[in-house]
């Protein structure tokens, strides 16, 4: 089969903007949550080098899938069993190789956003949270790159993605900052990643994302500590409007996903890049897809997938309080309802990384 190869498409290597966020000087080193100071020890006692943790030496085939058959989601549609074995192999290979990709690229604006909060919270504790956050983040992007790499192609972020870090780092005051990443990106990172460790048969990426998760675990609970407070004490006026933020993010990501009434997914320009490089037509798999729903294929998840906005990233936002009355009728009027079990979330939190119950 063809394995990835080096893309050498003239997609965007840079991107500069100007972001509106103030820097917050704080003289008052008194530390008042103890939830955050607890959170901050633990961030700690917690970091770890991605170079000496994880095995390097272990070889990564870049012709081979690293999704296993059975958790493999498109599997299932006739069209796609209708491919030669070297084209399935190709389209899975390429399928894992640009899911890392925005895994990588991810990494990247979490990097950037925690880099703002450092310097725009008003609070001492939060800014030494956002500090090992920052560092976290950090060794984030170092491990997946190094993975990435052995995959032999690294693809350019979606287009959808770009569009909600860019978003949440031109918000206005950190608490918009705060929302956008540690609940609506964080969210939907902690959920992949879970259902990433899961779906992968490779020992170092195994490996690789339990140890990002310990992280991210301490990212989406930094949320509930610091933001929940903060909301809670805002003018009402400025509580509708970080609930806006939150309310327009959501939409972005489901507008995306086509979770968004009467919006049909969007097709993503690095989804194409995958067909390309599997030999397949665009067209020929618009239309096995619309073939596989008109005879009634359901693309169920395999038993223990997360599903971000469900479990995590709606919880998130109505326990902190950004979900508010005015925003919660908008979403009724998008047919998005509003989960609010953070059961699976407050789990995850703690830490819990193992295998969890589902119904």
């Amino acid at each position: 089969m063809t394995a990835p190869t080096k893309n050498h498409d003239d997609w965007m290597q840079t991107d500069v903007f100007k972001a509106p966020m103030e820097v917050c000087w704080q003289f008052d080193y008194e530390i008042e949550i103890d939830k955050l100071r607890n959170l901050y020890s633990k961030s700690k006692q917690q970091q770890w080098d991605g170079e000496q943790a994880l095995d390097w030496s272990i070889e990564v085939d870049p012709s081979r899938p690293i999704i296993d058959d059975d958790r493999f989601g498109l599997a299932q549609i006739p069209f796609i069993q209708r491919l030669s074995k070297t084209q399935q192999e190709t389209f899975r290979a390429h399928v894992g190789a640009q899911r890392l990709s925005q895994f990588l690229h991810g990494e990247q604006g979490a990097l950037m956003t925690a880099a703002t909060l450092t310097h725009a919270v008003p609070d001492y504790e939060g800014k030494l949270y956002a500090a090992t956050q920052t560092m976290d983040e950090a060794r984030h992007v170092e491990v997946f790159e190094k993975y990435t790499r052995k995959l032999a192609v690294i693809y350019p972020i979606s287009p959808f993605l770009k569009e909600l870090i860019d978003t949440t780092l031109k918000a206005d005051h950190w608490v918009k900052v705060a929302i956008g990443m540690n609940m609506i990106v964080e969210g939907l990172a902690l959920g992949a990643f879970h259902n990433m460790r899961r779906a992968t048969s490779c020992p170092l990426l195994k490996s690789l994302i339990e140890g990002v998760l310990r992280d991210e675990s301490r990212h989406v609970a930094f949320g509930n500590v610091y933001v929940g407070k903060t909301i809670a004490d805002m003018h009402a006026d400025d509580r509708e409007d970080a609930a806006q933020f939150a309310f327009d993010a959501l939409m972005m990501m489901a507008g995306a996903t086509g979770n968004r009434k009467g919006h049909a997914p969007q097709p993503d320009p690095t989804f194409r890049k995958v067909l390309e490089a599997a030999d397949i037509d665009g067209r020929d798999f618009l239309a096995g897809m619309k073939e596989a729903r008109e005879q009634g294929i359901q693309f169920d998840q395999p038993p223990g997938t997360i599903h971000s906005f469900r479990d995590l990233m709606m919880p998130a936002l109505v326990r902190v309080g950004a979900i508010t009355e005015r925003t919660r009728a908008m979403f009724e009027a998008e047919g998005l309802r509003i989960h609010e079990d953070a059961t699976l979330l407050e789990s995850l939190e703690d830490g819990d990384t193992g295998e969890i119950a589902f119904d």
